[in-house]
């Protein structure tokens, strides 16, 4: 997601600093280790515009007739996760960009009203953020799902857009999930590098009410964070969250309206060319998978 209308970013301390820090959350945290084992910026639900505008006072367009949660259909193994359900969100959907009146329909975020969803943003060369996170996304099923865990997509790519963002939030509560992922790379500038984990603020309100899931959810993300940073080798943010890799905010519908713990995770900057040049690479993925689902693994099994 595109992150512009934030102010310039302050001074941040170092980097190295920061990732040695979070990566020493693996050694503190009971079980972090799992087996075998985060922008100032407009995000995951409100940057990356698509080119229609978004229409004010649009009613709430109906969702196409699909699927609202995609399971998987392969028998699952038993292991350290049995008997846990996690969800996985999807950021975005690579129809968004062909139903633009659609996704720019307002939707009641608990704390006002955004657009249903946005087309995401994508690197220079093309590569999109709603492919990005598909495949991060399979990929973090499948470690899953190994595990033992029942897993469930908000969306495999099986419907034309969406779902929009209060949708998201529904699937992960009806589900009543252990835990929620939702997958994201950013599209802020260049020189602008690193991950940050996305918590969900104290919100109560107006159909939100965040209170039971802001402690458990920093637990989450925070041991997502440390393994993120031991798998992948990726630095925290160093224009988000004072080199935590950690960051908390109030405006994103998917969070306010969660019933059950939920962080998101923008893997990296897909408009920097040096962490453009992980996002697109296969190998990297797979570790970006890898750390997230050892960070969940370690969450459940504590």
């Amino acid at each position: 997601m595109r992150h512009d209308d934030f102010p310039p970013p302050t001074p941040r301390r170092g980097p190295v600093f920061a990732a040695a820090a979070l990566a020493g959350v693996c050694l503190t945290a009971a079980g972090c280790a799992g087996d075998g084992g985060q922008g100032p910026g407009a995000g995951p639900e409100s940057a990356s515009r698509s080119a229609a505008s978004s229409p004010a006072s649009t009613p709430s367009t109906p969702q196409p007739s699909a699927p609202a949660a995609t399971p998987s259909a392969s028998p699952k193994p038993q292991g350290p996760l049995t008997g846990r359900t996690v969800v996985i969100d999807p950021g975005h959907n690579p129809g968004n960009r062909d139903h633009t009146r659609e996704i720019n329909s307002q939707v009641d975020i608990g704390t006002g009203h955004k657009e249903c969803d946005t087309t995401g943003t994508a690197t220079d060369a093309g590569y999109a953020e709603a492919r990005f996170t598909l495949d991060v996304s399979r990929r973090l099923r499948t470690l899953l799902e190994e595990k033992g865990a029942k897993v469930v997509l908000t969306q495999d790519g099986d419907r034309p857009y969406g779902p929009c963002v209060d949708e998201r939030a529904r699937i992960g509560n009806k589900e009543r999930a252990d835990a929620v992922v939702s997958v994201h790379a950013d599209g802020s500038a260049t020189g602008n590098r690193g991950f940050h984990v996305i918590l969900p603020a104290a919100v109560n309100g107006d159909g939100a009410d965040t209170a039971k899931i802001v402690a458990p959810s920093r637990e989450l993300g925070v041991r997502i964070a440390g393994n993120f940073v031991r798998v992948t080798g990726s630095a925290p943010s160093n224009y988000i969250g004072d080199n935590t890799g950690l960051d908390t905010r109030n405006d994103l519908g998917g969070l306010n309206l969660s019933t059950v713990p939920k962080v998101f995770i923008e893997c990296g900057n897909m408009r920097d060319p040096k962490d453009a040049a992980l996002l697109t690479s296969s190998g990297w993925r797979q570790k970006a998978a890898l750390g997230i689902a050892e960070g969940v693994g370690s969450y459940l099994k504590r």
